[in-house]
């Protein structure tokens, strides 16, 4: 597979490149005979699922496999002088010279990339050291790059890696990988652990560096619609081979290995019907003694007998478009895909959000602060400093609702959700469950609270670390239904948990109650602790990025299990989450609600689709315009904010928590904190904190605009209040109506 563009030279030439490690059940192959072309100045995009085989590939590029991994077939690199060098078959010395220096690589955890003990000048200057570099113009470059990644040189410098957002870790370890200037630029999962806001600002930095110094990037994720507007093209991975390569935009707009079309359909995303997103049923295969033949095979709806006996070779789609499909032409007819239509209202027969009068759970007012010491004369002297995690919240959740939480990491979602649970007392305000104060039924002794401790419940985002490992899934799940149950037998208990294992896939369900979590995969041992929650007949379940660590065709899947367990069991979720796909997929389906976190503030919260369709607040605003679409012309732009890292909670800015990086504050945002008041034109259920939303005669019009960023007309609409964005009488507005909203500018 070459797909070598004429007038393009190729830097990296993959051929036949296989790792394989030894178990004690047979040779396990994470990647499998896989060949091609990685073109100079290019950025490529490999996508596909968790195990696929993506860091295996990465790590191949560098002959970087761990031990007892084993590395076979070729990685050819052409550098600018001289001859090409076979990386994978390099003796030491060869390696120092040109991995690092030529073909550098940012892992997928920052934190796990740097040495705790160390501040960050010292991993740049060991790196300096180790390939004989000079120790001052290769800093004064670090502060060079560290500058144009939008970070503080002197402050991130002199800084230890815990002292550090994720965030600016991540565009530290970016810099550092780029300190010795090399050619290539190798990306695992590099944002996989970010929110979407820092996601989308750091593919717009790297595409800016990547047009700056020249570079190849090879970016792993399996996240496809995070590449969409970056790569020029993109190789999908499917159980350790490359199955698909070609073109971004003839990938996404008619790919043609039914693989990736299944993949499409199935990625949660915010123009796509509801209704049109389908996961992927089965399973992919397992990578040790893997059978003859095309792996998709126990997947794939057009399977046939020599699909199972011989192996797709590629064919050629387009003059550089391949795709390892026997049947490719026949998957483009008859496997529906269409990603270009603009987003419809469908009609969907599920349950509706509100379905009681009274809430079920409500907080009224609710703050939580945290105090907290740092560093040795801080707890030596007693003093603190307090962090304002939840601030004056107020939210009622109903029968069979859903209310998902999306804002970015430390805005306070988690600490109001475990607030909601009765897990977290609150620092001021009151929850109630069914009308009955959470907090005075526990400090009173009242029997009522054990109702409501088993009627609020949690479903954690790391199942793996909340499933006891040293029980099967059988003990596991026998503990809550021997405490909402205690008159059921042995065997009664035993059936209903195999009848549930049944009812949520995970077949055969005798066997999966025998197993350990170990022994499960992530999609499976998230079912486990949703069946275990739902066990004790809870009112409200709180799922904490229960779906993030999923891969993009699990999610869909998995929520789609939530909500049917929703209407069997009659609960409601909580669902917090830092990905507006899939909030938007959750609530959306049961006319729920999303809300919007700002550093402790909800901000805005109102219907899924009024939300999605038509934000009102600012940073409704930027997190939806930051949100990837399967869009190949859907390149991330400038970022319409003034800074990119969220202040600290610890010293939140005056007044509007959001003053410090909206692109349309104002002098009066610094004095006075709006408050969460319905909007105007909207549903009932619809609220924004923001003084743009204010008559015209509100103090915030007159006052002067703090310095802005060049703000995109079509995100944050004109700047004028609200009676004034439409003409009068409801037509177009003129030209005079634009001049009106300048001059109002200018003011």
């Amino acid at each position: 597979m070459n797909g070598e563009s004429a007038d393009q030279d190729v830097i990296l030439e993959v051929r036949n490149a296989s790792v394989e490690f030894d178990m004690g059940r047979g040779t396990s192959r994470v990647l499998d005979d896989v060949s091609m072309d990685i073109r100079q100045s290019e950025i490529l995009g490999v996508v596909g699922e968790s195990g696929s085989g993506k860091s295996m590939f990465a790590s191949a590029l560098l002959d970087a496999v761990v031990d007892p991994g084993q590395l076979t077939g070729e990685v050819i690199y052409h550098p600018e002088d001289g001859d090409p060098v076979d990386i994978a078959n390099a003796d030491r010395d060869l390696l120092k010279r040109y991995r690092w220096k030529e073909i550098s690589m940012v892992f997928q955890g920052a934190m796990s990339s740097f040495n705790p003990t160390q501040r960050i000048r010292d991993h740049f200057t060991e790196t300096l050291k180790a390939h004989d570099h000079t120790l001052k113009s290769g800093m004064d470059h670090a502060r060079k790059l560290l500058r144009e990644l939008h970070l503080d040189p002197d402050r991130v410098l002199d800084a230890y890696p815990h002292e550090l957002s994720g965030g600016m870790q991540q565009r530290a370890l970016i810099a550092l990988s780029l300190v010795l200037k090399p050619r290539v630029l190798v990306m695992d999962e590099p944002t996989a652990a970010l929110d979407l806001l820092m996601q989308r600002s750091i593919l717009g930095l790297l595409e800016n560096l990547q047009e700056r110094y020249d570079l190849t990037v090879v970016f792993i994720t399996h996240d496809l619609p995070l590449v969409a507007g970056l790569a020029d093209r993109i190789g999908v991975l499917y159980a350790f081979q490359m199955v698909e390569v070609g073109p971004t935009d003839e990938i996404l707009r008619d790919p043609a290995h039914p693989y990736t079309r299944d993949l499409l359909n199935a990625v949660p995303n915010l123009e796509t019907p509801l209704d049109s997103m389908t996961p992927i049923e089965g399973q992919a295969p397992d990578p040790v003694n893997t059978a003859t033949g095309c792996r998709y095979v126990s997947r794939c709806p057009l399977a046939t007998g020599e699909c199972r006996s011989e192996d797709p070779p590629f064919f050629d789609v387009s003059a550089d478009h391949e795709t390892a499909c026997h049947h490719w032409e026949r998957a483009r007819e008859e496997i529906p895909f269409d990603q270009t239509e603009s987003p419809k209202q469908v009609e969907t027969d599920v349950v509706t959000g509100r379905q009681s009068d009274d809430p079920v759970l409500s907080l009224n007012d609710v703050d939580v602060h945290f105090e907290q010491s740092s560093g040795l004369w801080s707890k030596l002297t007693g003093d603190s400093e307090t962090v304002y995690a939840v601030n004056d919240v107020t939210l009622d959740i109903y029968e069979n609702d859903v209310v998902a939480l999306v804002g970015e990491s430390g805005c306070g979602k988690t600490t109001l959700g475990k607030t909601a649970i009765g897990v977290q007392r609150p620092t001021s305000g009151r929850v109630s469950h069914r009308g009955v104060d959470v907090w005075e039924a526990r400090d009173g002794g009242d029997d009522a609270y054990d109702e409501i401790r088993s009627s609020l419940q949690i479903i954690h985002q790391d199942p793996g670390s909340s499933l006891n490992p040293n029980r099967s899934v059988q003990e596991i799940l026998e503990t809550p239904l021997k405490q909402a149950q205690n008159d059921l037998s042995f065997k009664d208990r035993r059936e209903r948990i195999i009848a549930m294992l049944e009812y949520v896939g995970l077949s055969p369900a005798r066997d999966y109650a025998e197993r350990y979590p170990h022994q499960l995969s992530g999609g499976e041992k998230q079912r486990v602790a949703l069946v275990r929650a739902l066990f004790m007949n809870p009112d409200l379940i709180l799922a904490d990025e229960a779906v993030s660590a999923l891969d993009v065709s699990l999610r869909v899947e998995m929520m789609d299990l939530m909500l049917e367990l929703q209407q069997r069991f009659d609960t409601s979720y909580l669902f917090i989450s830092h990905n507006f796909e899939n909030a938007r997929y959750l609530a959306g389906r049961v006319d729920g609600r999303i809300g919007v976190m700002y550093l402790g503030n909800i901000v805005e919260i109102g219907p899924a689709e009024e939300i999605i369709q038509n934000p009102r607040h600012p940073y409704t605003k930027i997190l939806r315009w930051s949100t990837a679409d399967i869009d190949p012309d859907d390149s991330s732009g400038e970022l319409p904010v003034r800074n990119i890292d969220i202040p600290d909670p610890v010293d939140p800015p005056s007044g509007c928590s959001f003053q410090t990086r909206c692109p349309k504050a104002r002098e009066h945002c610094t004095e006075e904190c709006p408050s969460l008041d319905p909007v105007s034109g909207g549903s009932d259920d619809h609220a924004i904190a923001c003084f743009r939303e204010c008559d015209s005669d509100h103090p915030y019009w007159d006052s002067e605009p703090l310095d802005s960023v060049d703000g995109d007309e079509s995100i944050f609409g004109p700047d004028c209040p609200p009676e004034e964005r439409a003409a009068p009488d409801g037509g177009e507005r003129t030209s005079d109506d634009h001049s009106e909203d300048v001059r109002r500018e200018d003011r």
